[in-house]
């Protein structure tokens, strides 16, 4: 099995950033990617960047494609999300999962960040 843990998060005002960390135990060799997500009680779960295990591919979603960056530590297994020019509409929990076997199966408990305007 896989855990996941997510922190990182908080209260910043727009224009700040954040780096989210999710630290990962387990079998983490079983881990082909790893993928921020974030989700409101109002809009569907967004997955919002990607990382493969090699750290070598990437993926960002248009609404935050060159404010976010995502990176990983494999000798700390710690995949990070750093967040720059944060705007309110960033405001959410976000996510980090395992995609292992061509699914995104294993979840961490989450992060909130607000992003006051």
């Amino acid at each position: 099995q896989v855990q996941l843990v997510e922190s990182g998060g908080g209260l910043v005002q727009a224009g700040d950033s954040l780096r989210l960390s999710c630290a990962a135990s387990g079998r983490t060799f079983s881990i082909d990617a790893v993928g921020w997500f974030r989700q409101t009680p109002e809009k569907e779960r967004e997955l919002i960047a990607t990382i493969t295990a090699s750290g070598g591919d990437t993926y960002y979603a248009d609404s935050v494609k060159g404010r976010f960056t995502i990176s990983r530590d494999n000798a700390k297994n710690t995949v990070y999300l750093q967040m720059n020019s944060l705007k309110p509409e960033d405001t959410a929990r976000y996510y980090c999962a395992a995609q292992r076997y061509g699914a995104y199966d294993t979840w961490g408990q989450g992060t909130q960040v607000f992003v006051s305007s």
